[in-house]
């Protein structure tokens, strides 16, 4: 478990130096449950990293860790911008005295401003719980990040 982590950093970060030359990372916030850091981080013109450190207030609340892996496709466009839905895959870890682990299906759309480098979205996320206990849960939120 320790390599796969290891590994998973290592990717991650050259997917954020490879982001900042082309100017495909955004960071902003989230406001739902997770409500904390967003970031999202393109890999080519439709797929992209979705990542967020944030505050769980499930149960006694407590810091959380998620990232997503995300396919979009254009919906429709506005003389202001465009929506993008996503769905995707991943995980989240809560940070516990027993921490929780488990798997994510975002599904979700974007609207991306043409006239400035801002995405407002929301989201709504089935999760199955698998380390601590095995369960189903819902989280949802909605958010904005500013693009560079």
């Amino acid at each position: 478990m320790k390599y796969i982590l290891q590994i998973l950093v290592i990717l991650l970060g050259l997917s954020f130096s490879n982001s900042f030359a082309q100017k495909n990372f955004g960071i902003g916030i989230v406001l739902g449950e997770p409500t904390g850091l967003s970031g999202k981080i393109y890999t080519g013109s439709a797929n992209a990293f979705d990542i967020a450190a944030a505050w769980s207030f499930e149960g006694n609340g407590h810091l959380l860790f998620q990232s997503d892996y995300v396919w979009h496709s254009s919906l429709s466009s506005t003389s202001s911008g465009f929506f993008k839905p996503y769905y995707g895959f991943g995980g989240r870890i809560i940070f516990s005295n027993d921490p929780t682990v488990g798997i994510r299906i975002p599904i979700g759309i974007d609207y991306i401003f043409s006239s400035a480098p801002i995405d407002i979205f929301a989201e709504v996320v089935p999760i199955l719980d698998l380390i601590k206990s095995t369960a189903f849960d819902l989280n949802g939120g909605v958010g904005v990040r500013f693009w560079f």
